[in-house]
């Protein structure tokens, strides 16, 4: 058992990366001197960088560490963020029994059965707004007019949000994920949308429907601020992230015109949206926890209390297990590699409850998008295109392209 004597790694808190489609240089730089290593978060505090993809899935798995963001020493990017997740947290940033008991009680809506059942609703909002995008001629923005209606339609379908509010859920949901934002005008952006759902809660439980919020309200063992912020979290994190991942995912097959022709055929379909999901990892900044144990990790001795930042996007790019050969950037691309054993969607009793939806949307979304547009090429060359550095959920502010 070691502790490490490499100098930390500094945690940005934007996204700096020479190669658009690659993890930051500095995580894959660490995760050449081993599976742990030492880091700063940006106010100066300790913490360890665990890149390795076993030691990934030992932190997000083991409950010697913890997810509850109540804890004092909980790593965060801002203290900002600390005082504002910690005084609302989702049961995401909670640990069992807390964790488990909201996590149930909406399983069910995400189940694989349910979502297989959404897939034509799912298919026509894909085809009308591929018929809206295209109906004049080109160019367009895929990002605006693709990219994050579909997703949106599809979880406010799902959770039983008015649609016609989408303004004040994807603004206030931009301005969370910002890891640069003033922390006044980020709790400003929890606290409406929470208003926001709250008032909707109240009006489900007054004239319930068939949606999820509505099975929530129904529930005499939920509190009103409890679905509120459920339903914050399904909100934000069903449509922002879906909505970078097709926008992402559209852009790097744009590079490469011979995988993106590999789409039209739906049975490859699938394959390749694991493939992008590893490949892409759009949480770059990892995934924080709390060791409350000590705990030998790659070798390296953690003491209870030291923050833990797993990072998914090194730990998807194993070169034992995933033959990327060191490889980074879009060059290691191969919609033909068997990549089911990604951790794009976290591991353990935390991953994302929402997989099974976000797979539908992708697989839908991007063979619907190639088969119906062959001639898809960017109208705006790679270096013009702005990228969300500043946020946790990475992806693009806009991608104009053409058919």
């Amino acid at each position: 058992m070691t502790t490490s004597t490499v100098p930390a790694t500094p945690i940005p808190s934007r996204h700096d990366t020479a190669c658009p489609f690659a993890p930051p240089p500095a995580y894959t730089e660490a995760a050449s001197t081993g599976p742990v290593s030492r880091a700063e978060l940006p106010d100066g505090s300790p913490c360890w960088l665990v890149t390795g993809y076993q030691e990934v899935r030992t932190v997000l798995s083991d409950r010697r560490f913890s997810a509850d963001a109540r804890r004092p020493a909980f790593p965060f990017l801002t203290e900002g963020r600390r005082e504002l997740v910690a005084a609302n947290p989702s049961f995401v940033r909670l640990d069992d029994p807390e964790h488990a008991r909201l996590r149930r009680m909406v399983t069910g809506d995400f189940l694989v059965k349910r979502v297989e059942a959404m897939r034509p609703e799912i298919q026509q909002i894909v085809d009308d707004a591929l018929d809206r995008m295209t109906a004049g001629g080109g160019p367009a923005d895929l990002v605006a007019e693709f990219a994050l209606p579909v997703p949106s339609l599809v979880i406010c379908l799902l959770l039983g949000v008015p649609y016609e509010d989408r303004e004040v859920f994807q603004t206030n949901s931009r301005l969370l994920l910002a890891t640069d934002g003033d922390d006044r005008e980020v709790a400003r952006a929890q606290e409406e949308l929470l208003v926001y759902l709250t008032r909707l809660a109240e009006q489900k439980r007054a004239r319930p429907g068939e949606d999820t919020l509505s099975r929530l309200a129904v529930r005499d063992d939920l509190t009103v601020d409890e679905i509120a912020r459920t339903g914050l979290l399904l909100l934000v994190a069903g449509h922002e992230t879906t909505a970078n991942m097709i926008a992402l995912s559209t852009a790097l097959l744009l590079r490469h015109p011979e995988q993106a022709a590999r789409l039209a055929d739906p049975a490859a379909v699938p394959g390749a949206v694991e493939e992008l999901l590893r490949v892409l990892t759009i949480l770059h900044m990892g995934v924080p926890r709390l060791a409350v144990e000590d705990v030998e990790l790659g070798g390296t001795l953690i003491r209870a209390g030291d923050g833990v930042m797993a990072m998914l996007s090194t730990a998807n790019r194993d070169d034992a297990l995933f033959g990327t050969e060191g490889r980074l950037g879009v060059g290691e691309v191969d919609l033909d590699r068997d990549s089911r054993r990604h951790v794009a969607f976290g591991f353990g009793v935390h991953q994302c409850l929402g997989q099974p939806l976000a797979r539908a949307e992708l697989q839908i979304a991007l063979g619907t998008l190639f088969r119906r547009l062959p001639g898809l090429r960017p109208a705006v060359p790679e270096q013009a295109l702005e990228f969300r550095t500043e946020a946790l959920v990475y992806g693009l502010r806009s991608l104009p392209v053409t058919w």
